[in-house]
């Protein structure tokens, strides 16, 4: 080895002195930061696995939020539409009530108009006796009497109806 030009009493030093350094560099520095970056790797697997799990939990909140969105949209047209249907009832019902209505004054005033005629064809043939007495007592000079009067109106209501 001497001629190679290696001494022993050298190499053993430094290989001795080398052993040192490593074992404290080792102890006091490489150790703490190979715990350091193995604490932080777990934090990190920690942490993407946790954000996962919040995308996954997000994704079903969004998939739950759709279908309460599409449950209410469904909730409120049936609503409109229960709304619509209650208003054509309300509104067929009023228009029945309001043609019953309109069908009853039209009889009420039918009804008041033939009563009306009738009370006017009445007067009228109790005016025409008593035209038919009186232009009957004018003709003839005579007075009437009662009898006479009674039966000449009997007999022109007779002939008008």
């Amino acid at each position: 080895m001497d001629a190679l030009g290696i001494q022993w009493k050298i190499l053993l030093a430094q290989t001795i002195s080398f052993s040192i350094v490593f074992f404290v560099l080792w102890r006091f520095a490489y150790k703490p930061i190979f715990n350091l970056l193995e604490v932080r790797k777990t934090r990190i697997a920690t942490s993407l696995a946790e954000a996962e799990k919040i995308k996954t939990e997000l994704a079903r909140t969004e998939a739950d939020r759709q279908k309460i969105l599409a449950d209410a949209g469904d909730l409120a047209n049936k609503i409109i539409a229960d709304a619509r249907a209650a208003s054509a009832r309300v509104t067929e019902q009023e228009t029945q009530k309001a043609v019953a209505e309109s069908e009853r004054i039209i009889a009420k005033a039918r009804e008041a108009a033939a009563q009306e005629r009738a009370a006017m064809f009445a007067e009228l043939k109790r005016e025409v006796g008593r035209l038919v007495v009186q232009t009957t007592t004018t003709v003839t000079g005579k007075v009437l009497t009662p009898e006479d009067q009674r039966r000449l109106a009997e007999e022109t209501q007779r002939q008008l109806s």
